[in-house]
């Protein structure tokens, strides 16, 4: 195994990488010890400073995890905030409309996951008293959680030296470990995240992995391409998930449409459109009744 040393080119803000040309599972305390100073100091002196950072509060942070799923910071920052205000405990979105809950996530896309966080809140408040399970088989149990935002919300909020992998930490394992790699498949980066983990201070050494590898995003080709998770999202404008939003907006503006109506709110193939809406209906986004349409007030 041969360790090299290579500078980023952000002049007084350079950081060091450990190159590892192999694929291994098992590193060296040296080995560590170099990748662990390397991404400490690069924290020091580039952390973020972002919202959901400077709270313990399990609500919040898992506020802000469902937010960043497939979404950017910076979408994330506009939105994180007025959110919280609206709904400032797990209590106070339970007792919210799906409506209410859908207009404050409006910007942010992908609205199955404010779907999920309203159901969520319920189940929470009814099964937990309000309080957020610590366990990962618990949190997986709840509507929109998986495995990796599990252990994002164990470290972030419970300082639990759990594992997991998003996309920043994805890219500096691969860039580090796997400079030679492809279809570097998870599973090989697991007990790398294992190894080199910080089990003293689980919480900010995930956010420096992963200010890390926001850093790496913007200095070098994406190493994500490499991975074997890595897919090519379609174009947004002729995705169905273009018009789910136009039509879930549409509805929100309003209190009802008709099948007609909602037809002639895009342009688009009435079929299609009308798949799109069944679905909405089937999700519990939309409630319909003697063929009119509005946003399901409950969950």
């Amino acid at each position: 195994m041969k360790i090299r040393l290579s500078g980023l080119s952000n002049g007084s803000s350079r950081c060091y990488d450990v190159m590892v040309n192999a694929r291994v599972e098992r590193l060296s305390l040296h080995e560590i010890d170099d990748f662990r100073e390397m991404v400490w100091g690069c924290h020091r002196k580039q952390r973020r400073d972002l919202p959901w950072r400077n709270t313990f509060d399990p609500y919040r942070i898992l506020v802000s995890e469902l937010m960043l799923q497939q979404t950017q910071v910076e979408r994330v920052m506009d939105k994180y905030g007025p959110f919280v205000d609206r709904f400032p405990t797990v209590e106070a979105l339970a007792q919210a409309s799906l409506e209410d809950v859908l207009g404050a996530w409006q910007g942010l896309g992908y609205n199955r996951r404010a779907l999920s966080l309203a159901r969520l809140a319920r189940i929470v408040t009814d099964r937990y008293c309000g309080r957020l399970p610590e366990e990962v088989e618990d949190l997986t149990g709840l509507p929109g959680i998986g495995k990796a935002t599990a252990g994002a919300i164990r470290a972030f909020a419970f300082q639990k030296p759990s594992l997991f992998i998003e996309t920043n930490i994805r890219r500096v394992f691969i860039h580090h470990f796997f400079s030679a790699g492809e279809d570097v498949h998870d599973r090989e980066i697991v007990p790398l995240v294992e190894q080199t983990l910080d089990l003293s201070n689980p919480r900010e050494w995930y956010y420096a992995l992963m200010d890390y590898g926001s850093i790496l995003k913007k200095e070098i080709i994406n190493p994500n391409r490499r991975s074997a998770h890595y897919t090519r999202q379609s174009p947004f404008e002729k995705s169905d998930r273009r018009i789910r939003g136009l039509l879930l907006r549409a509805l929100l503006s309003k209190p009802s449409f008709t099948a007609d109506e909602i037809c002639s709110l895009v342009d688009e193939d009435v079929l299609r459109v009308a798949r799109i809406v069944d679905a909405l209906v089937r999700e519990g986004f939309v409630k319909e009744s003697g063929g009119v349409y509005a946003i399901a007030r409950t969950v």
